[in-house]
């Protein structure tokens, strides 16, 4: 074999070497991503015990689209159905409302010292922070308001 055979032979061979190793360092690029363990039906409460963390090849995922942390599933609402181990869309849950739609509601009206609080019936649902429609029991009249954390709906003044 002639002296220039051998260095295409060497050059090829290191070709294919580094090759192999971009693709395994490729491969090292994973990411944990949280998934179910079982089927998550809409309206379920996601918890803690149905989900695990599994590895994904970081370049078939699409980022931004589904959610990469733990903590931000856990004590949400499902909005559809979520599959065992794929991983949850960004946009397949919902925070847990804190007043139902139908349900008895405090309406709490402050204006410095003064305090006014009334009944009411929540007309839709509501998280915290979402602003939505009452009917007073006594008035009949419907309020907009704000849901506060406590499940209050705060009216008026902020």
């Amino acid at each position: 074999m002639r002296f220039g055979s051998w260095v295409k032979l060497v050059a090829l061979c290191a070709l294919s070497f580094l090759s192999a190793a971009s693709a395994r360092a490729g491969e090292a690029d994973d990411i944990a991503l949280p998934v179910p363990t079982v089927t998550i039906y809409p309206g379920d409460i996601i918890e803690d015990d149905k989900i695990i963390d599994r590895l994904f090849i970081a370049r078939t995922v699409a980022r931004g689209s589904v959610i990469e942390s733990r903590n931000a599933v856990v004590g949400k609402v499902a909005r559809r159905t979520l599959l065992p181990q794929k991983p949850i869309p960004a946009n397949a849950m919902r925070d847990a409302y804190a007043v139902g739609q139908g349900k008895p509601a405090v309406l709490v009206f402050q204006s410095g010292g003064l305090i006014i609080t009334s009944t009411a019936v929540a007309l839709q649902n509501g998280s915290i922070g979402d602003f939505i429609s009452a009917r007073n029991v006594d008035s009949g009249i419907v309020i907009k308001g704000t849901v506060q954390a406590d499940g209050t709906i705060r009216v008026g003044e902020q």
